[in-house]
Parts: C-alpha cells; structure tokens; sequence
C-alpha cells in the first residue's frame, strides 16, 4: 500500500467491471479515494464495497444532467476531482455499406461526447487546483482502421483527437490529458465479441480467440490489470511531462 495519490479523488466511468474496476483497484492501493460511476448499480457496489475509500454512484454519461448532478454529488463526498479516468465505451460492428446514422451517433454520444462532458465537469476543479489528470481510455482502433469497426474506429480516433486538443489548452495549468488505447482486452465487451464470431462462424472458444489476436505478436489478450497499470503510471508523480500522448498497448502489433 503507498500513499502516492493519498487525499486525492478519482472519478472513474465505466468503474463497475473490466478496465474501470482494475482502474479502482490500483489507484486505490495508493490511497486514492474513489468515485466509481456507471449504469451496472450491482457491480459498482461489489467493486467499491472491496475498497477502502470508495462510493458507487450510478451514471449514464448520455445524459448531461446526471454528469451535472453526480459530480456534484461526488465532490461533495471526497472534494474537488484531481484524476478523471474516463472508461465508459460502447463497440458495435457492422459492414461499411451497413453503418447507419444511428449506430454511429450512438456510440459517440458514449465514447467521445460523455468523455468530453465528464472533463468539462472535472476540470473547474483541477483549474482552481494548477494541477490534475485525465486519461482517456481509448483503443488501438484510435489510431488503426479494423474492418467492421467503422463506427467504433470514428468515435475512437475522434476522441484521441479531443485528448489532444485538451491537452494543448490544458499544458500551462498543471493538467495532463492522455489516451491510453489497448488492443483487445480481456473484457466482458470482447467476451461478446467473442460470443458472436462463434455464433456466427461455428469457431470454439479457443479458435475465436486465436483469430482475434492473430495479428499480435505476443498472441494473446492484454489483461485489465495491466491497462490499469498503465493508467496508474500516468496519474502518479513521475509523468508530469506526459501530456497529449496516445500510449498503444497491442504486444508490439504496428497500425
């Protein structure tokens, strides 16, 4: 147990499950106060009720009045917000010529525009502050083009290209935004995608999983854990310098 982020107060998306609970576990083991938030009320609670300083707050970052309300609410718990990991994202695949306005609105509307409006929440604070951090958990796909992922690959790169911008007007505050964009991740979010190739291909578990990961060169799935690592590095002392940075974990695959 360090004491590393000892007083300060995370707000993490997506914070029930996968990335976001991983998230919580390692901040939280350097003292971290936590604010974890989501639309899965049960695995918030299992996740918060395994850590010292911890509060489940139900979230969709669709609606801005319920950003609004439950910032407020969370800093009236733990204080102003000095790290925002925003985790929430949605994937949805389709065909090109299949892509509609709605799918593609659907899922920006969760993985660039609630991103965008959880750090216009955060950042006031961190202003007042002179110091903060905000990571963005991305994709691999922010910064590559898969087939079928059209959408996704479009909110993703869109929301890399908010991180950098943010942090551009950020730099001179004492506030570092990065975007941290895996390869597949060994998530419930894969786990469907894994269901659907078997479904629609007749592949076993194990052949699913060998084809998801085909290209990269460690041939495997990266683990929460270490996504969360990755984040923790970027919010301690240490990376002050950071900012603006799209930081690719796919075992060595090159987009």
């Amino acid at each position: 147990m360090s004491t590393q982020l000892q007083g300060q107060h995370v707000f993490i998306t997506g914070g029930g499950k996968g990335i976001g609970a991983a998230a919580a576990r390692a901040l939280s083991a350097h003292g971290a106060r936590l604010t974890l938030t989501g639309r899965d009320r049960a695995a918030l609670e299992a996740t918060a009720s395994g850590l010292p300083h911890a509060q489940a707050l139900t979230l969709d970052v669709t609606d801005h009045a319920a950003i609004t309300r439950v910032f407020e609410a969370a800093t009236r718990a733990f204080g102003p917000v000095n790290i925002l990991v925003n985790n929430s994202g949605i994937a949805e695949t389709a065909p090109f010529m299949k892509l509609t306005a709605e799918l593609v609105r659907r899922l920006m509307e969760v993985n660039l525009i609630g991103a965008m409006l959880c750090a216009q929440a955060a950042l006031p604070g961190m202003i007042a502050a002179g110091k903060g951090r905000i990571v963005n958990v991305a994709s691999l796909a922010s910064v590559s083009g898969p087939p079928y992922l059209g959408a996704y690959a479009a909110s993703k790169h869109a929301l890399l290209g908010l991180t950098r911008s943010m942090a551009a007007e950020t730099a001179r505050q004492g506030i570092t935004v990065n975007a941290v964009c895996p390869s597949y991740v060994r998530t419930g979010m894969v786990e469907k995608g894994l269901a659907t190739m078997m479904a629609k291909t007749g592949m076993s578990r194990a052949d699913a999983e060998a084809a998801l990961v085909k290209r990269n060169p460690q041939g495997r799935l990266i683990e929460p854990e270490e996504v969360a690592a990755t984040i923790a590095w970027l919010v301690l002392p240490g990376a002050e310098s950071i900012t603006g940075q799209a930081i690719v974990m796919s075992g060595g695959e090159v987009t």
